[in-house]
């Protein structure tokens, strides 16, 4: 099935608070192997899974000895309501116990008092004693389940959709370094399993799961990522020519990340892509760009304007940032 119609499906289910989209096994191994180093020792909490379901769970548990966990806790979610007949539960995993690599119910999974909600005071007692988080949160509560774990200033790797990049909250966290994109690709997207009452999606797996696209998914993280310390390298030189600046905005429009000109000191404009390969050290973000500043939103002086616009045809989304390393 089309990409777009993955997406649709992804904005609706957004709006009506249904965020069924479980992560693929083969993509949580593909990312986590890069951090290794930085689990050892470590608490992961995985806040917004089943224990009995999750891939996190499964990937965790498999690798607990590899990676050198200290402890795997998980929280199921249930919401309540008059026809529940069973109550969410929690795991505390701190190693095989009988050569199966799995944590088994009876001997590592209790019952939760409320609904185990990330919200509840229970889960944060327990957001409390982990290191790291690890998960797929609800799409629609993104601005809010990252408020919690820079509260209480939590390690984190999560999966969210790329275009919760230009919330102000989360863009913030950006310009100060305190978010950054994981290793996946960033243009390529994620599969999840989605429900059966699904219609569209991209594929059935070998068990019978509804496979389906979403293009515009990446992992968040504040671990650290070796792709963001190595510069982004440039080779162009600037001229007003191909370089315009935008119409109620000084700074330069530049549509591919490679083209950003190597001599140019002041403000520049680039696709949201560049957060995929920002380099602190190299660059700094001053802002974000669309009908409005994205930290300053909509002002006096600005109303009625389109700041992302060059020669009256508006952009895309651009970050806008400084070089700190122009070379001539």
């Amino acid at each position: 099935m089309a990409n777009k119609a993955s997406n649709k499906f992804l904005r609706k289910a957004s709006k009506t608070k249904e965020d069924e989209f479980y992560t693929q096994l083969a993509d949580i191994e593909s990312e986590i192997k890069h951090y290794k180093d930085q689990f050892r020792g470590k608490v992961v909490f995985c806040n917004c899974d089943d224990p009995k379901e999750s891939n996190f769970v499964k990937y965790f548990s498999m690798n607990f000895e590899h990676l050198g966990l200290k402890k795997l806790l998980a929280t199921h979610y249930k919401e309540a309501n008059l026809f529940t007949k069973e109550s969410p539960y929690k795991l505390e995993y701190t190693g095989d116990k009988n050569g199966n690599r799995m944590p088994d119910p009876e001997e590592f999974i209790t019952k939760m008092i409320g609904t185990g909600d990330f919200r509840s005071e229970e889960s944060i007692e327990l957001l409390k004693a982990a290191d790291i988080v690890v998960t797929n949160p609800p799409f629609s509560m993104f601005r809010e389940y990252v408020a919690q774990l820079e509260k209480y200033n939590k390690k984190f790797l999560i999966i969210g959709n790329t275009n919760s990049m230009t919330y102000k909250e989360i863009f913030r966290l950006f310009k100060e370094n305190r978010i950054r994109t994981g290793y996946t690709n960033f243009n390529v997207g994620m599969f999840f399993i989605v429900p059966d009452y699904w219609e569209k999606f991209h594929h059935i797996d070998e068990d019978g799961n509804k496979i389906a696209r979403v293009s515009t998914s990446c992992w968040f993280t504040n671990l650290e990522v070796e792709k963001h310390k190595g510069n982004i390298v440039l080779y162009k030189k600037f001229n007003p020519e191909e370089y315009p600046k935008y119409d109620s905005y000084d700074a330069i429009n530049v549509n591919k990340v490679s083209d950003i000109p190597m001599d140019y000191k002041g403000a520049i404009g680039v696709p949201i892509t560049f957060l995929d390969k920002y380099n602190p050290d190299q660059f700094e973000i001053l802002d974000g760009l669309n009908r409005y500043s994205i930290l300053a939103g909509p002002t006096e002086e600005t109303k009625g304007k389109y700041l992302a616009q060059v020669n009256g045809k508006p952009t895309y989304v651009r970050i806008v940032i400084k070089n700190k390393k122009v070379t001539k």
